[in-house]
């Protein structure tokens, strides 16, 4: 039977992955953009993005202040595109995890929409009235959706401060 999917999606349970790009433990593992494909092709929906600055202006997927190994946010991107209507037609939540600098978090939105394309649920216009209930599954196949939690930039820089202190 075909599960019915026209409720808001709040009424959902969704299968999601914590810190996703990770082969092995939180410390000292390497990171991975096979493990976005493992997981998407397992049916998963939600997959984390921990972004951090990385060199040359160019954002990375690392577990930060850990031994982990980092990955390219473009490569994350390009490997979440290619599975994530593989397995299921319904949206892909992508879970961001901001630590970098607004610089980086301009350039990984431009990767986004340049990876995703019309794929990619943008923002309604400014102005325009929000709906009054979430859409539903149904109506975000084959979307990408973004959310997005980031801690006070003065905070942020405060906790790296601190760190490169000891």
């Amino acid at each position: 039977p075909q599960p019915m999917m026209d409720m808001p999606l709040c009424d959902y349970f969704i299968e999601s992955s914590h810190n996703t790009y990770l082969t092995g433990d939180q410390l000292m593992s390497t990171s991975s953009t096979d493990m976005y494909t493992r997981v998407l092709l397992m049916g998963c929906r939600c997959v984390e993005l921990d972004v951090w600055d990385g060199a040359d202006d160019k954002p990375i997927i690392w577990h930060g202040f850990t031994l982990t190994s980092s990955i390219p946010s473009f490569d994350v991107l390009r490997a979440i595109n290619d599975a994530a209507f593989v397995a299921s037609p319904y949206p892909v939540i992508l879970s961001l995890e901001v630590h970098c600098s607004y610089s980086q978090q301009e350039v990984l939105a431009r990767q986004m929409r340049e990876v995703f394309g019309d794929q990619l649920l943008l923002p309604a216009a400014p102005g325009t009235r929000p709906p009054a209930q979430l859409p539903s599954p149904a109506s975000l196949v084959g979307r990408i959706l973004v959310k997005a939690s980031t801690g006070p930039p003065a905070k942020r820089q405060q906790r790296r401060m601190a760190t490169a202190a000891n």
